[in-house]
């Protein structure tokens, strides 16, 4: 199997725990983060193989298939041999986004 993952997805695991750094920057370490950031790529490596196929629980991903681990889910497509990594949510901003036509 080969993985590709989108920018898109790359960015929203990056920016999360960027995010995180900023926002409790006196105890969130540099190395922490790496950490994070690293065990989040390496969880992507586990679809299609001890991470289960799920039915997506958002619109937007209506499209893709969807795994989750603890902390992150993904929306994903697989075309022969290449699992594509559309997108990326953590699992606390999980949920529709809300319209705001009012």
């Amino acid at each position: 199997m080969k993985y590709l993952v989108r920018k898109r997805c790359a960015r929203k695991i990056n920016s999360f725990y960027k995010n995180v750094s900023c926002k409790y920057r006196h105890s969130y370490s540099q190395e922490l983060m790496e950490k994070n950031v690293n065990d989040a790529f390496d969880s992507i490596y586990q679809i299609e193989r001890t991470l289960l196929r799920r039915e997506p629980t958002i619109s937007r991903w209506a499209n893709y298939h969807m795994v989750n681990t603890d902390k992150w889910y993904f929306a994903y497509t697989i075309d022969s041999d290449t699992i594509t990594i559309e997108d990326a949510c953590h699992a606390q901003n999980m949920h529709e986004k809300e319209s705001s036509n009012l």
